[in-house]
């Protein structure tokens, strides 16, 4: 039997399930559109050009906004933060925010979604405001290639300084690969080597069908599959129990040595029924899924003088009625050839 909006009460928290008896734990909050990079499966020169329109800076949600949504999410359950953007270290101050998160009761664990080239500057500050850890994207090894993808030019020497600074900042490191046939899967290979030998976690993505300008097609698609069989055909591998309920990332550890790698299925095998994330964009809208059409407007909610007890409401109503799987229904879309939704950017939203 299917338990809707399901409430389950802790002597601090209330405990949210959705439709699909899914928990809310986790939050990622956008905290800017803008980024320095232009890659090809997110945000592609050609749509996001020198005239693109990006949020004004008074759309963006302020940190007062920021705090007082994460003070409510935490009391319906959310445990995790992520910042994410755009590439959120364009957001002014950022260091200030995450204090102000990291004091938040049940608040656990704070991370960033970053292309790194701005971490020499800011691990330090961001470390010491209480970040826990960082996921860095890096699609290639080969410059050409990698200048290529980010659509900028900007060489891979730039992301290592930021995993240099990052690791001498103490911060916990996992390295984001999208893979996509005929761009970069000739580096699957050569990451893994590299990052096994750092001992540190790379994490292989297959291209999805995130928003509405990437070209997304199916054949160009990289299955986990085929990810882990050429890395077991040179490195014996095994699999490993996830470390969570809601982990995204199926885990794999190389038989010589503790390094481990992952690899997140979002399109050959979903993991929508452990989906645990609510999104909020950086002018706050809530998204329940990364591939929704449209958001819930919480910045007008609070700019309209909303009150904490109405705020708490509307976010569980959100939750509790939840019933996103999208993952699990686009095979079917793809299968049957029919018409897939208008979703909303990653680059708007968040990863």
């Amino acid at each position: 039997m299917r338990l809707v909006g399901v409430i389950i009460l802790t002597s601090k928290t209330t405990q949210l399930l959705d439709t699909l008896e899914r928990p809310l734990r986790d939050l990622r909050i956008s905290v800017i559109d803008q980024c320095n990079f232009r890659c090809n499966y997110c945000m592609p020169a050609e749509v996001f050009g020198e005239d693109y329109a990006f949020l004004p800076q008074q759309e963006l949600l302020s940190f007062d906004e920021i705090d007082r949504l994460t003070r409510a999410f935490a009391q319906l359950g959310v445990e995790k933060i992520r910042l994410t953007g755009g590439e959120p270290l364009l957001r002014k101050d950022l260091p200030t925010l995450i204090e102000r998160l990291n004091s938040i009761e049940g608040i656990n664990d704070i991370a960033l979604t970053t292309n790194g080239v701005h971490l020499p500057k800011h691990a330090v500050a961001l470390k010491k405001a209480g970040l826990n850890r960082v996921n860095i994207s890096l699609d290639a090894l080969n410059d050409k290639l990698f200048g290529s993808i980010n659509g900028r030019n900007v060489q891979v020497k730039a992301v290592l300084k930021g995993i240099e600074a990052a690791q001498d900042a103490g911060l916990f490191i996992k390295i984001n690969m999208v893979v996509k046939k005929g761009m970069n899967d000739d580096q699957i290979l050569p990451m893994a080597r590299f990052f096994k030998e750092k001992n540190i976690t790379l994490r292989f993505i297959e291209f999805m069908d995130v928003g509405n300008t990437n070209g997304w097609n199916l054949e160009q698609v990289v299955s986990k599959k085929d990810i882990v069989e050429k890395i077991a055909a040179e490195i014996p591998v095994e699999p490993i129990d996830p470390n969570y309920f809601g982990e995204v990332a199926s885990r794999y550890r190389y038989l010589d040595s503790d390094a481990e790698f992952g690899v997140i299925s979002s399109v050959t095998d979903s993991f929508c029924s452990s989906c645990t994330r609510a999104r909020l964009s950086a002018d706050g809208k809530l998204y329940t899924c990364l591939f929704a059409e449209k958001g819930f407007d919480l910045r007008k909610l609070i700019r309209d003088g909303v009150t904490d007890e109405l705020l708490l409401k509307s976010v569980s109503h959100q939750w509790t009625y939840r019933k996103d799987r999208y993952s699990d229904e686009r095979k079917e879309h793809t299968v049957n050839n029919s018409k897939r939704k208008s979703k909303i950017e990653m680059s708007y939203i968040g990863g």
